[in-house]
């Protein structure tokens, strides 16, 4: 399979400060989500696979094409929904979108045709004649969208996608990158904040740090081997208890008082906790069970103070 985005070696300094630091990887997944913390280099790194910042040392290619020699091939290729405003206020949505469509390639007639279905598509078509800055922040986003969209591009970059949308909006933009993740036609790489649109849309994860990719997996692929966890509360004998859990394969710490944490190995299933209980004549008075969020894949990453692998 393809590369979706091939880094070797790659440096990006700006001024007297490298930003990216000798960046080796390759993502090949349907839906990439890009997380980082503030200054980490995500929106350093979207720049220069779109071109805007020149590469200091290494190579970058997107879907096989160079980033520094074959920008014209790319920008056909790729649509790019960035995270501050960039219209024309004075044009309607319509024309706007139009040019942003030829300026990716397509001829006149056809631009204008796409303009409209993208307009329709993202729910702008009743308003796709009025003037953009008349626009809410809501439907700016979406307009945003179909000017990324219109080319019918192979690589879709979404920068913060439902900054500032209320929760109604949030979930409408949430359901369009699904959809367009479901039609198996575009790759997509989603960078956000919000770790909740990550995981409700993405199947794999990047995470950068200092300018270093410090994590890359499979969104499900970690899930599964992410260990599970079960906090008890308990009313009986718990030394025997403990013991008999043990020995069906968990991993137990002591909390506070009739309280017990356990780590379920990988072959124990919750009913395996119940009838240990039963045979140890243990009542169970509250359970919860959880597995590792996106949220603590993210906090793992961070704790790695050199940011590399």
């Amino acid at each position: 399979m393809q590369p979706v985005i091939e880094l070797n070696a790659l440096s990006v300094t700006l001024g007297k400060h490298q930003v990216l630091r000798d960046i080796t990887s390759s993502f090949t997944g349907r839906t990439i989500g890009l997380l980082g913390p503030n200054g980490a280099g995500k929106s350093t790194l979207i720049s220069t696979l779109l071109g805007f910042w020149p590469i200091t040392s290494g190579s970058a290619r997107i879907l096989g094409h160079d980033v520094a020699r074959e920008s014209k091939q790319i920008r056909a290729l790729v649509g790019h929904m960035p995270e501050n405003d960039s219209f024309i206020s004075s044009m309607t949505a319509v024309s706007f979108i139009c040019m942003m469509a030829e300026l990716s390639g397509l001829p006149a007639e056809a631009a204008l045709e796409r303009a409209h279905e993208a307009l329709f598509y993202v729910g702008l078509g009743e308003a796709r004649y009025r003037k953009l800055g008349t626009y809410s922040l809501g439907m700016k986003q979406l307009a945003k969208l179909a000017q990324a969209i219109v080319h019918g591009p192979k690589l879709l970059i979404l920068d913060e996608p439902t900054n500032g949308l209320d929760p109604p909006a949030r979930q409408r933009m949430i359901r369009l990158v699904r959809e367009m993740r479901d039609t198996n036609e575009m790759h997509i790489v989603l960078c956000s904040h919000l770790l909740r649109d990550v995981e409700e849309t993405c199947e794999e994860v990047v995470i950068l740090k200092q300018g270093r990719v410090v994590h890359y997996s499979n969104l499900e692929n970690e899930r599964r081997l992410n260990k599970r966890f079960v906090e008890l509360e308990l009313h009986g004998d718990m030394k025997d208890f403990v013991a008999a859990v043990e020995a069906v394969g968990c991993e137990s710490a002591p909390g506070a008082t009739n309280r017990l944490k356990l780590v379920l190995g990988e072959k124990t299933e919750i009913s395996d906790i119940y009838r240990v209980a039963a045979q140890q004549n243990v009542q169970l008075r509250r359970m919860n069970f959880r597995r590792d969020t996106l949220e603590e894949i993210f906090l793992k990453a961070m704790e790695n103070n050199n940011g590399r692998l």
